[in-house]
């Protein structure tokens, strides 16, 4: 189980690596908002699952931190970005009218 819970981590960390590079390196506004919201929650998803499965397995118990975490975070950051790439398109078209 250690082996698993190591690859979790390991994966979760690989993926916010990618997400926060794609944050860094992406041209454009609406490519950048792929990063975070995609692979960094991938990433952050990954390392709450192998946080829950350590405190089952060594611990005995299911962790309500990880479960109100995981929650939390697939709520917001879907809707987050959502309301970002509608704010950025509705600028863009305010630009667009005014020449």
């Amino acid at each position: 189980m250690e082996i698993i819970i190591s690859l979790l981590i390991l994966l979760g960390a690989f993926f916010t690596l990618v997400g926060s590079i794609g944050l860094i390196k992406l041209p454009d506004f609406f490519m950048r908002l792929h990063g975070p919201t995609k692979a960094t929650t991938l990433g952050v998803g990954s390392i709450l699952i192998a946080s829950t499965l350590y405190y089952i397995t060594f611990k005995g118990e299911i962790s309500l931190h990880e479960v109100l975490i995981t929650l939390f975070l697939f709520i917001t950051a879907p809707v987050s970005a959502h309301l970002m790439a509608k704010a950025a398109l509705h600028e863009r078209k305010k630009e667009e009218s005014k020449e």
